[in-house]
């Protein structure tokens, strides 16, 4: 199975178009962007930074189901439909975003068919992974989500170092388990195993390096 997931970033001309449509605002790290239940009657271009997507449990958890990073839109998909959020966006660290109304958005997609293609073309892409994350739930183990998880991130947010891949971004290991849907202790023993093969370096409980060619072994054909 391919294990490569493209991110659909925006070009430099493309982000110029957004700026002159939209407010840069920035965040800080922790800050509520939207809320799950509002009106989603803005899209956002994140111009540096990470965004966390999440979904509140019934016990009140955050059950992190994406990360948006630099030169990606966010709350597309929801403003388009002219609906209300399903999830929340927040700051993971300080955050700045350009932000267009729905009006300005539509408008800018009428009148430049090659942004509207990008749009389209990133939707299309995050719906085929939703549905290859729902095939990995059923039917890979913790330790071949983890791996698929860990490798995602070191090409989205990893600087090459020679033989690894420094990660860039922090996750806990409760958010880490709500995106592989499994169970904080079960993303700890699955870190130890890797640990144990040194396919991973942790520093504390933040993962510094990872080594794609020996995470490779935990994932399933």
């Amino acid at each position: 199975m391919d294990i490569e997931r493209k991110i659909f970033v925006l070009d430099d001309n493309e982000k110029a178009l957004v700026r002159q449509s939209g407010q840069t605002i920035r965040y800080p790290k922790g800050q509520l962007i939207f809320s799950a239940r509002e009106y989603s009657s803005h899209v956002y271009l994140v111009e540096s930074g990470w965004v966390k997507i999440f979904r509140l449990a019934s016990d009140g958890r955050k059950l992190t189901v994406a990360i948006r990073h630099p030169g990606e839109l966010v709350g597309i998909a929801e403003t388009l439909c002219n609906s209300v959020r399903t999830c929340y966006g927040e700051a993971m660290d300080e955050v700045g975003l350009v932000v267009l109304k729905r009006d300005s958005f539509i408008d800018l997609l009428m009148a430049n068919s090659q942004l509207s293609f990008r749009v389209a073309e990133a939707l299309g892409g995050r719906l085929r992974e939703a549905q290859a994350i729902i095939h990995e739930m059923v039917y890979w183990p913790v330790q071949g989500r983890l791996a698929q998880l860990l490798l995602k991130l070191a090409e989205r947010a990893g600087v090459d170092i020679g033989e690894g891949v420094e990660l860039n971004l922090r996750l806990t290991h409760e958010e880490i388990a709500s995106m592989i849907g499994t169970s904080r202790p079960t993303v700890t023993s699955a870190f130890n195993a890797m640990k144990s093969e040194k396919a991973i370096v942790m520093e504390g409980r933040d993962i510094k390096i990872i080594f794609p060619k020996k995470l490779k072994k935990w994932l399933q054909q």
